[in-house]
């Protein structure tokens, strides 16, 4: 069994293990959006940026927390910039699926997903605050709650099968940029390793050169 393979596996498992904790209540790779990306923005925009992060990276809450609100709201809905969410798990990963499966929960729109996932991140430093995976899930279905899923709900999409096998999928396309850490920004097919891509200064210059190429092109 390869790499892949085995920490599907193991993701399976662990998933399930935090479904059932505590209390008995368990129960494209390419430059465009494939079928398990979650996207933004204008479909024909001239500039598309992706996004390969994870629930449980304090790096990618950062970020989020200080650069999405101005990129959305300066190239998202504008129309300028096309983005592109792929889920990238970090340890533990087991968490980060589950963030993300909560995410999705209950056929989510991007808009839902982000807000989803935008609350997490916000959170992400209380979530792990106790330590254990009983206090992850009390997070978990705390920012389930808050926006109008059950707990039955919550607890079936972390457990569901489809998460794993979607990061697998996810992970696999992620060789095409050599992504290994998150976040990792990819701008028009072009991975960016400048550190000053993850301040909005920086990011907000490096996407006005592409949009610039683009219409001189």
């Amino acid at each position: 069994m390869g790499l892949v393979g085995r920490r599907q596996v193991i993701l399976g498992a662990s998933l399930v293990a935090l479904a059932a904790c505590s209390g008995g209540n368990g129960a494209g790779a390419g430059g465009g959006p494939g079928p398990d990306d979650m996207a933004l923005g204008a479909s024909n925009a001239r500039a598309t940026l992706i996004e390969y992060a994870s629930a449980t990276c304090p790096h990618c809450a950062h970020f989020h927390e200080t650069v999405w609100d101005q990129l959305k709201t300066n190239y998202i809905d504008t129309g300028k910039l096309r983005f592109i969410f792929r889920e990238f798990p970090t340890p533990p990963e087991a968490v980060a699926v589950a963030g993300f499966q909560l995410s999705r929960c209950g056929g989510a729109t991007p808009e839902q997903y982000f807000a989803r996932l935008g609350e997490i991140f916000r959170q992400q430093h209380e979530m792990f605050a106790s330590g254990t995976m009983e206090g992850v899930r009390a997070k978990l279905l705390e920012i389930g709650a808050s926006s109008g899923l059950s707990e039955q709900q919550v607890m079936q999409c972390i457990s569901d099968d489809a998460g794993p096998e979607r990061i697998r999928r996810i992970e696999e396309g992620s060789r095409q940029f050599n992504v290994s850490a998150t976040p990792t920004l990819i701008l028009n097919g072009r991975k960016l390793d400048d550190p000053r891509a993850l301040t909005y200064e920086g990011l907000s210059q490096m996407i006005d050169q592409a949009l610039a190429s683009h219409t001189q092109g």
